[in-house]
């Protein structure tokens, strides 16, 4: 029952989301095509929860699948550096001034979605020299080459101007305020992609949580399978971040918050998690929207409030069963 009216209550807000925000909308201004009302729903309410919500589903996903492949509860394309590449790559596009577009694709778009996708070739790299059973020390690795990238964005925003620095400053706090419908469906592809490739290797990843050599005497390729998630989910994570910034912890709590409901094995659990973290996701841009504030709040602060405590609760509750 409990079950039922989680999804009823987030259902529900993600209906209501769009008829929420600082102009209020009316039914019948909304119906009307000429009017301001209809044009404010259609081309930025509407677009804006879809948008949400598929960059849920691709956060929730990536974190699933970077916890089960690494075996690590705290593993997350945030946590491993992968959104500060990406960072990285948009702040030095700002500082270089570079607005072009080449087929309707920003420059810091373009150079967000590098950043991301180097890290991750460079954490695959690193991860050779690691044995098996040192995932522990790649989630270090993710950690210090973040460092690095926030101490090479910080001599950035030390270099450039005012308004570059304002540019820098907006898109390092995570936004979803998006125009049209361009980057909800590119987006939208993404997070159908990724779902695909995730729920056709749903079994494969169920032995792989278990134990890597369990996987390989059931014939499975493991190094290719994860390989081929990885960059998937990495290039769904770089497109995300380039667009709307980092945004934190997502990827960390879903999984874990649909694991406690929804006591399964993980490969039944894929589903839930790509539709809670999408809703979950527009109650975090509801919440943002909903506060009565002179300038709207980045979404990047919202889930940071939620995820950092969750994530010391995670650090804490393993060294308890460890000792």
């Amino acid at each position: 029952m409990i079950k039922i009216l989680i999804w009823i209550f987030l259902i529900s807000l993600f209906i209501l989301s769009p008829f929420i925000g600082a102009v209020t909308l009316s039914l019948t201004d909304i119906l009307d095509i000429h009017s301001l009302s209809h044009k404010i729903f259609f081309e930025l309410r509407v677009p804006r929860v879809l948008f949400a919500f598929f960059a849920g589903s691709i956060l929730a996903l990536s974190g699933l699948l970077f916890q089960t492949l690494f075996r690590n509860a705290l593993m997350t394309p945030y946590t491993l550096g992968i959104s500060s590449g990406a960072v990285l790559g948009a702040g030095i596009a700002i500082k270089l001034g570079l607005g072009s577009i080449v087929f309707g694709i920003t420059a810091i778009s373009l150079f967000g979605f590098f950043g991301a996708m180097i890290t991750v070739f460079l954490l695959v790299y690193l991860s050779t020299f690691l044995k098996s059973s040192q995932h522990s020390s790649l989630l270090l690795l993710g950690i210090a080459l973040s460092l690095f990238y926030t101490s090479a964005l910080m001599i950035i925003f030390y270099l450039g101007d005012p308004m570059q620095n304002d540019m820098l400053m907006r898109f390092t706090m995570g936004s979803l305020s998006v125009i049209g419908w361009n980057n909800p469906i590119i987006l939208g592809i993404i997070a159908v992609i990724l779902f695909l490739s995730v729920y056709f290797y749903r079994f494969e990843l169920q032995l792989l949580s278990i134990s890597e050599d369990q996987a390989t005497l059931k014939g499975i390729d493991t190094k290719r399978v994860t390989l081929f998630l990885l960059i998937v989910s990495s290039f769904g994570i770089g497109t995300l971040v380039s667009i709307s910034g980092p945004i934190g912890f997502i990827g960390l709590i879903i999984p874990h918050i649909v694991a406690k409901i929804y006591p399964t094995t993980l490969n039944k659990r894929i589903i839930q998690t790509t539709l809670f973290g999408g809703f979950f996701l527009v109650v975090c841009d509801l919440i943002t929207r909903a506060l009565a504030t002179q300038s709207e709040l980045p979404i990047g602060i919202v889930t940071a409030l939620i995820g950092a405590p969750f994530f010391i609760y995670l650090i804490i509750s393993k060294s308890a069963k460890s000792n």
